[in-house]
């Protein structure tokens, strides 16, 4: 039976984050995942490393302060899978006042150090091209900074990197019980593709299931627990590109909630997100008729030609598991997180539950995690993850366009927009995917778009990757330039080589 100094229970951001800083650290580290990574809440945010501007009107200062800190650090790390992003906040008369708009910006440009990213300034929409798509109505903006980021991607490059410090990532397998043995936590896990069942010994236990942190308390450790998860489902549309320049719009809606309208794959269009309170986790949450009409007519409110439900091309929802604070409506409850830690005892050895919590700051997080279990961990190498990049990050933030003139350079048989995707994916790491690659024959079998054989191998073996939903929808967002066909013969393909 194999024995870890630290077993993970979940493959979203925070399980992959503190898997990361754990295993480079010199920990004995054990991942368990009973889907894909990121399969659940960490594929399907707004795609934001963002401080949360609208967190100030709940007085979230010390949340937004970290994470206006932290856009900068993950900016630094991951390059490739971040990149700065303006927004565009119009005034709308009978909402937010303009002052209020001005203070908040203030503070947003002020709490968390910035120095990369530009401040914020005041629009003339009548002649700024940003107003072009927009209601004559609107007049006045304000732009600010934040930062997009792939988040499947975020996932998986820390996965990658925390194998490349010795942990074991097991995806597709279960936690069927964990419970103690005398020594330690004694895992029953078993394979949901194979069935296949094994065990392993941990010291300590990290419950980061996100949606399923309570479920996973009471059902596999018969653990009852004081802090309880607020679960809110947020979903996203997809519609064909609104708008020619490369910022993005926050919107206020009268129901003092707010909505992005975010460039996407360079064709499209991301709207989102809703906030809707649910009662139980969900495996697979799907956007509802009501959402689709909301964030239509919400986006419909601004720009000139409307957004129909008939324009949507894709959809994707997802389950937050918010720390339940006690507030009355979703869109105030705190996108804090607490470590609820229970130290070793006669039933049971130390095991820490993850509530709540962002993307932005999962790093954050992780130090955190580890921290509260130091005591019950050997000795740790200092923490290391705000300096050292994520696999493929190896590069000053200013120097991807040359990074990219480099790369198309070296592999001319690339159309320059497949270039540009396979290094905004992988970075430095292009010239391993490509490793003597001189044609696109080189590259095997074409499943469509600019996908080939070479890189679904590679997502295969360096990336955990095993069906074709993992592929064109985690891994890459390809699924939204194949077809039916397309996307069948890729899941065949990849089934035989399973």
């Amino acid at each position: 039976m194999d024995s870890f100094d630290l077993a993970i229970i979940g493959g979203g951001v925070n399980g992959c984050g503190i898997a990361r800083d754990a295993a480079g650290r010199g920990l004995s580290v054990l991942l368990v995942e009973r889907d894909d990574l990121a399969s659940a809440t960490s594929s399907a945010s707004t795609k934001l490393i963002h401080g949360g501007l609208r967190y100030l009107e709940y007085y979230e200062f010390r949340l937004v302060h970290e994470a206006l800190v932290e856009r900068e650090v993950l900016w630094r790390i991951a390059p490739h899978i971040i990149h700065a992003l303006r927004f565009i906040l119009p005034h709308s008369k009978g909402l937010r006042p303009a002052w209020m708009l001005r203070l908040g910006l203030f503070l947003y440009d002020h709490l968390g150090g910035r120095k990369l990213l530009p401040g914020t300034r005041t629009l003339d929409l009548r002649s700024d091209p940003a107003g072009q798509p927009l209601k004559s109505g609107f007049s006045k903006a304000f732009e600010y900074s934040d930062c997009w980021v792939d988040d499947a991607r975020l996932v998986a490059l820390n996965a990658v990197d925390a194998a490349r410090h010795g942990a074991s990532i097991r995806t597709r397998t279960l936690c069927v019980e964990a419970g103690y043995d005398g020594e330690g936590w004694h895992l029953q896990l078993e394979n949901t593709l194979s069935g296949e069942k094994s065990e392993a010994r941990a010291a300590v236990l990290v419950n980061s299931t996100g949606p399923w942190v309570s479920e996973f308390l009471d059902q596999r450790l018969q653990i009852q627990s004081t802090e309880k998860v607020r679960l809110v489902k947020g979903s996203h549309i997809i519609v064909p590109k609104l708008f020619e320049h490369d910022r993005a719009y926050l919107f206020q809606n009268p129901d003092q909630r707010i909505i992005f309208a975010i460039p996407y794959e360079h064709d499209y269009t991301l709207i989102g997100t809703t906030d809707q309170d649910i009662s139980g986790a969900m495996r697979t949450p799907h956007i509802s008729a009501g959402e689709i009409k909301y964030l239509c007519e919400a986006a419909s409110e601004y720009f000139q030609a409307p957004i129909l439900p008939a324009d949507v091309v894709w959809t994707y929802s997802g389950v937050r598991p918010l720390y339940d604070d006690g507030a009355s409506a979703a869109r105030e409850a705190t996108r804090d997180y607490v470590l609820s830690c229970k130290p070793g005892g006669a039933d049971h050895p130390p095991l820490l539950s993850v509530f709540g919590g962002k993307i932005t700051i999962y790093r954050k997080l992780a130090e955190a995690a580890l921290e509260k279990l130091r005591d019950y961990l050997p000795p740790m190498t200092p923490a290391w993850t705000a300096h050292q990049p994520l696999p493929g990050g190896e590069f000053p933030v200013t120097d991807f366009e040359a990074r990219y003139t480099a790369a198309a350079a070296a592999y001319p048989f690339l159309a320059p927009a497949s270039v540009r995707r396979l290094l905004h994916a992988y970075g430095t790491r292009i010239d391993e995917l490509l490793d003597g690659a001189t044609s696109l024959g080189d590259l095997g079998e074409h499943f469509g778009a600019d996908l080939y054989a070479r890189e679904v191998n590679w997502l295969m073996n360096e990336e955990w990757a095993m069906t074709a939903e993992d592929v064109l929808w985690r891994r890459t967002k390809l699924g939204l330039r194949l077809s039916a066909g397309e996307r069948e013969s890729l899941a065949q393909w990849m089934a035989g080589r399973a």
